[in-house]
């Protein structure tokens, strides 16, 4: 049984499986190089620019640019393994593919898992954020649509909480204007049966209206993104250059006023908002010429966002206060609360400029969910293929050539929830197992290179070889942690142990075997990311897998197709 857990599939069958499909079970083949780029673009800025940057900021002050510009780092040395396997496996099922053909069926399932579970929530952030931008939206054009019906239940709860005890402290007059708002949602929602009715209903329609859309075609899909994405990078250029004057240089001192340990905390937000640069292999079968056109589209969208992602985070904490951001709708909200405190044309120009991006958010955020809604059915229709999950999951609609069944369960699988969770909470579910995967696909290319296998991809990542520069950069970095008291650290992040060893396992093995630098550094950083997400991160991940690992073997074990075989 140990044996048959890592089989692995062939890549020159695999490719020819995908080559061999009747036409009533294939793709369309319609995506370009802009089109891909744009997918990214679509996938990447979308709650994490809008949504996720504001808590992410609240927590590590203006210093989270410099987070940004971190994770930036550790999904570029991913992107670029990434973009080996698409060059050399390039059919749908991304890291779920590229786990199956290096190191076997039980990661396959495992990576497969964990990437359902990170573009389902990712899809539930952006449609929660989504949600925030459009009621505030309404509100510019003096529609006052019920707070309880926009909101989850722990977030007004809180906030009651947070002003009881500020009323008993008397210090009311310092929450935020989110926190009163949704006090006033808590206070006012109707109740059945001792219960508070207070869900998310914009976040529930505007799912159900984007799976709509990607179930009727890849080429309707494309459209809509493209023309969302130039909306929204012109949009977020205008944030830029308008904040840049409204910037008080006051508020970026102290620049870590929490300290790294606050910049720290935002790991999982930050992180966030770069998922999404992977959904782009998703769609490797409806490209026209996937091994060129997908590395280039991986690294130019991470690029563009990188550089979009730092300037606004500058410009954010420039224009508030970083207590202030703790907001699901970060680049409308900072503009209305400057404008409070105008008076006459400037006034004006910032209610304005709020209500403009508002509108524009609304637009925009709508391609991240197109993305999302696009890449998770065809996760699972790559699963069903190999006889992992039901049949029904790979069946292709004959009129519109896409995966309909797994379409419509994504749509349910996403919005359902959408309706009562708050975004910090889905915001934690996503990033342990999207690390994982990253690290499996980064190991992938290491094993696939000492294999000898893929030496015909049209892009393969720089080689650099590791043999001293691991072992190096390890003294440097222990140097650099005795100064901070290296036990006290281990005491106090566990984790940071299981990190230290693989990094020493890695630094022997690349001495060893001269392995490629920029897969171990994808390794290590993705690794150091998973150590300083919190406990309730780990545990949910592990409750999704234990449930992953219980079908797997309930069906996915004796249905497998190479078990057949």
């Amino acid at each position: 049984m140990s044996k048959s857990l890592f089989r692995r599939k062939d890549i020159n069958k695999v490719l020819q499986d995908a080559q061999s499909n009747g036409k009533e079970h294939s793709l369309v083949k319609v995506l370009g190089l802009t089109d891909l780029t744009s997918f990214g673009i679509a996938a990447i800025i979308g709650a994490g620019i809008f949504s996720t940057i504001g808590n992410a900021s609240f927590n590590g002050g203006p210093a989270v640019a410099l987070l940004f510009v971190f994770i930036a780092m550790a999904c570029a040395f991913t992107g670029l393994c990434y973009a080996q396997f698409a060059s050399t496996v390039p059919v749908s099922g991304s890291a779920y593919t590229y786990a199956y053909v290096s190191f076997g069926e039980i990661f396959a399932w495992i990576i497969g898992w964990a990437l359902i579970l990170e573009y389902a929530v990712s899809n539930m952030v952006v449609a929660i954020g989504w949600s925030g931008y459009f009621t505030e939206m309404l509100s510019k054009f003096g529609i006052l649509f019920p707070e309880y019906f926009s909101t989850d239940y722990v977030t007004a709860r809180n906030a009651a909480l947070e002003y009881e005890a500020a009323a008993r402290n008397g210090t009311t007059a310092q929450l935020s204007l989110f926190t009163m708002q949704q006090k006033e949602a808590f206070d006012t929602a109707p109740t059945i049966a001792g219960l508070k009715m207070l869900m998310n209903i914009p976040a529930f329609v505007v799912t159900a209206i984007i799976t709509s859309v990607v179930y009727v075609g890849i080429k309707e899909s494309r459209n809509a993104s493209n023309a969302l994405v130039v909306f929204k990078v012109i949009v977020i250029l205008v944030v830029i250059v308008t904040g840049a004057f409204f910037i008080n240089t006051d508020n970026w001192t102290p620049f870590f006023p929490n300290g790294v340990g606050g910049v720290l905390l935002g790991v999982s937000s930050v992180f966030f908002a770069f998922v999404g640069f992977d959904s782009i292999s998703t769609t490797a079968e409806e490209c026209k010429d996937p091994q060129r056109d997908m590395p280039r589209a991986m690294l130019y969208a991470l690029a563009i966002c990188t550089v979009l992602y730092v300037v606004i985070a500058l410009v954010l904490t420039g224009m508030v206060n970083y207590k202030e951001l703790k907001v699901d709708d970060p680049l409308a909200y900072v503009f209305s609360v400057l404008g409070l405190s105008a008076t006459g044309g400037v006034k004006t120009f910032l209610n304005a400029m709020g209500g403009i991006i508002a509108v524009s958010a609304v637009v925009a955020m709508t391609s991240a969910l197109l993305a999302y809604q696009i890449g998770q059915p065809r996760i699972w229709m790559a699963m069903s293929r190999d006889g992992l999950i039901w049949k029904k999951f790979s069946e292709i609609h004959p009129k519109y050539k896409t995966p309909a069944f797994a379409t419509l369960i994504t749509g349910l699988f996403v919005g359902v929830p959408s309706l009562f969770l708050n975004m910090q909470f889905v915001t934690d579910l996503t990033s342990v197992g999207t690390l994982f995967a990253f690290i499996v696909v980064c190991a992938g290319i290491l094993y696939m290179d000492s294999k000898g296998l893929g030496k015909n991809a049209r892009f393969r990542v720089p080689y650099i070889n590791s043999k001293y520069a691991v072992g190096g950069l390890l003294v440097g970095a222990l140097l650099i942690a005795s100064q901070y008291g290296f036990v006290e650290l281990l005491q106090s992040k566990p984790l940071l142990g299981v990190f230290w060893a693989v990094w020493i396992g890695l630094a022997v093995l690349s001495f060893q075997r001269n392995f490629s630098l920029i897969p171990v550094l994808g390794i290590l950083t993705n690794l150091y990311l998973m150590t300083e997400l919190g406990v309730s991160n780990w545990l949910i991940f592990l409750v999704w897998l234990g449930i992953g690992l219980v079908i797997y073997f309930s069906y996915g074990y004796w249905k497998s197709k190479l078990a057949t075989k």
